[in-house]
């Protein structure tokens, strides 16, 4: 079976004749029925009810139809992801990323971009805020969370995994809480821009869903690093992403507390206004970034 027969199939049916096939594909009526033809042979089915008037999807057509549906829609994405290297990439974008990914990996993807693009210039603010893109001109947003305004499009990078971690220091001070509602015993450092709320830990709870543990601790700060560095300072328990401090708890500096049990993960997402069509340098922006967190995917 020839994934170009299934594309075919598939516009066949959407356009709803042989003719209109054939004229978007600049061929000629009867090679789009011998490919239909060939298809309906290779599977052993009928696929298609002709009639002068009109086509009918026979039940194996109808089952088939989803999967030719697919194959389209990732052929159309797969030259998408590619459509526009090598030609002459221009003119300017403003962006927004948050701190962490900002300083973790795209302050260096974004100006390794610009420099495969010489004509080419990125205006990239860190800021953990939901920024307004249509008010404030930007053409592109980094973000980890929800998406709610309908009137912006998401493509989703990967998910960002939370973990609850403290310096050896710490915990050979004051204990390893055993459960994580032993956290309302200890000084958990709190990250202010938690959209849940700085002192709500979600943990996993078995088939009932996750649950929330209420925690307090002498110090909130709204910087990442910030709350890194008294973590690492043995000040008290921090609940980050785990990028963050991924190099940390690897080298020994950091202990990932509650490894399997912590429920928080965020998608990571590239946003942008609606349009029926990005701008071709903002799409292979987007593809850009999107490779490169996943070349550390494992980081998350």
């Amino acid at each position: 079976m020839r994934a170009d027969d299934l594309i075919l199939f598939y516009q066949v049916v959407e356009l709803g004749a042989f003719s209109r096939a054939a004229e978007q594909n600049n061929l000629t009526n009867s090679v789009v029925s011998k490919r239909i033809a060939r298809l309906e042979d290779e599977l052993g089915v009928q696929l298609l009810y002709r009639t002068t008037r009109k086509l009918t999807l026979t039940e194996a057509g109808k089952a088939l139809l989803h999967s030719a549906k697919n194959v389209t829609q990732a052929t159309m994405e797969a030259a998408a992801s590619v459509s526009g290297f090598g030609e002459n990439i221009s003119g300017h974008i403003k962006m927004s990323v948050p701190t962490i990914s900002g300083d973790l990996i795209l302050a260096d993807a974004v100006a390794e971009f610009c420099n495969m693009y010489p004509g080419l210039s990125v205006d990239m603010s860190l800021d953990n805020r939901f920024v307004d893109l249509v008010d404030g001109g930007y053409d592109l947003v980094i973000r980890t969370g929800y998406l709610e305004d309908s009137s912006l499009i998401a493509r989703h990078i990967l998910d960002s995994q939370w973990v609850v971690c403290a310096s050896p220091s710490y915990i050979a001070k004051n204990g390893k809480p055993l459960k994580p509602h032993d956290l309302t015993q200890h000084n958990c450092l709190q990250y202010a821009y938690q959209t849940t709320g700085a002192t709500d830990w979600e943990f996993k709870a078995g088939q009932s869903g996750n649950q929330i543990i209420k925690v307090s601790g002498s110090f909130s700060t709204n910087n990442a690093g910030a709350l890194r560095k008294a973590a690492l300072g043995g000040h008290g328990i921090a609940y980050v992403p785990r990028c963050l401090v991924y190099h940390d708890v690897r080298n020994g500096q950091l202990v990932d507390i509650f490894p399997e049990q912590v429920g928080k993960k965020l998608g990571i997402y590239a946003v942008y206004p609606f349009t029926r069509q990005p701008p071709n340098k903002v799409r292979l922006l987007i593809e850009h970034i999107r490779t490169r967190y996943l070349t550390i995917s494992h980081y998350f």
